[in-house]
């Protein structure tokens, strides 16, 4: 059974009030069980209550005012990495959003595990949050999509709702909602950027393989490729971490195994900085004899040298319109914005290549 319960015609929160009734018991030992204190409560009433609690889903928490509408809001962020510079900058977004409606908000860190995050849905599930923002690039296999799903559904249960930021949509019909952007048609975009300048032999560093992120950079550069009618080579391909380390190992080792290619997509800037390190310790110049571009346009690619063209992303507009939805929703109103929207529960925001200095026409030789 799940959070929400059906009485007649008449939906709602499951309270502390169907708990005793189902476990046959009082509301006032219903909480001293939960309560966890050292209450004179015999281990069968106790065993009841728990069984009970788990079968309806309830959940006790120091928030439950705020989901009722009353006291502050509180909006949970759960992002990968705090230091990754461009979903910092949702986060910036989502920050400034709720203090100007006198939110509280709460940041919690993944590290790149699927179970972490998954953990960390749940408790804030737990602590009775308006809303869990999840931001960046999700895991593509099942058993990730059906907790999540499962999740999401138990958020939506107890009055809280689960946003999904920078990241596709779940699939089925699930109780979330989607605030994306358009990630393949930007990796698109550059990749047609580096083939109209002459650049047919890429290095592509797309990110990691499972993250749906680099799913669609990879997938993008390739129809790229296939609109101007050129072979695509996936052994210029190279899989690894948005960290700078990255794109110096895989340009590094480029150099040694398939040294003719021109130009380098990489799926980040932080990516880029690093392919730009390794180039220069290999003596070669950008873009006198490689080109280079990026994907994000964090401060950091207009800080290179030289300044890097890339794709940009609105991230902290992405954190504001997140918001937003979450207030709209607790409002009552709809969510509909002047952004390209699939439907209610999904948004999603454009991107556009930057034109810096890294790009030119490869030399020929090359």
């Amino acid at each position: 059974m799940s959070q929400r319960k059906t009485t007649g015609d008449k939906v709602g929160r499951v309270t502390i009030k169907d708990v005793a009734v189902h476990a046959g018991v009082s509301v006032a030992s219903v909480s001293r069980v939960l309560s966890g204190g050292n209450y004179p409560v015999s281990d069968a009433v106790r065993s009841r209550v728990m069984r009970v609690v788990r079968d309806l889903d309830y959940v006790t928490n120091a928030h439950a005012r705020s989901l009722a509408g009353g006291g502050t809001p509180t909006v949970s962020i759960l992002i990968n990495d705090i230091t990754g510079a461009a979903f910092a900058h949702v986060a910036k977004g989502v920050e400034g959003a709720t203090a100007l409606r006198g939110w509280l908000s709460l940041v919690g860190t993944t590290g790149d595990d699927p179970d972490r995050e998954l953990a960390l849905v749940n408790l804030m599930r737990q602590q009775g949050v308006a809303a869990v923002l999840l931001l960046g690039g999700a895991y593509d296999y099942d058993e990730y999509q059906l907790r999540m799903a499962r999740f999401a559904r138990s958020l939506d249960a107890a009055g809280s709702h689960l946003v999904l930021v920078g990241r596709p949509g779940l699939r089925g019909d699930v109780p979330a909602t989607t605030i994306d952007y358009d990630n393949e048609s930007g990796a698109y975009a550059m990749a047609c950027h580096l083939l109209s300048a002459g650049h047919r032999r890429i290095l592509v560093l797309p990110g990691p393989a499972q993250l749906t992120t680099a799913q669609g950079r990879l997938n993008g550069a390739r129809r790229a490729f296939e609109a101007y009618g050129a072979p695509f080579d996936r052994g210029l391909v190279r899989h690894g971490p948005y960290v700078d380390e990255y794109g110096y190992g895989a340009v590094e080792a480029a150099l040694h195994e398939t040294p003719d290619f021109t130009a380098v997509l990489a799926g980040t800037d932080t990516v880029a900085a690093g392919a730009l390190r390794a180039l220069r310790a290999a003596g070669l110049r950008v873009p006198d004899d490689v080109s280079i571009a990026g994907y994000d346009d964090i401060p950091l690619a207009s800080q290179l040298s030289p300044r890097l063209t890339t794709v940009h992303v609105p991230y902290e507009e992405m954190g504001r319109v997140a918001l937003r939805a979450v207030a709209d929703r607790r409002k009552g109103a709809g969510t509909a914005t002047r952004y390209t929207s699939v439907d209610a529960e999904r948004l999603v925001l454009g991107t556009h290549v930057v034109v810096r200095d890294s790009v030119r026409p490869p030399k020929r030789g090359r």
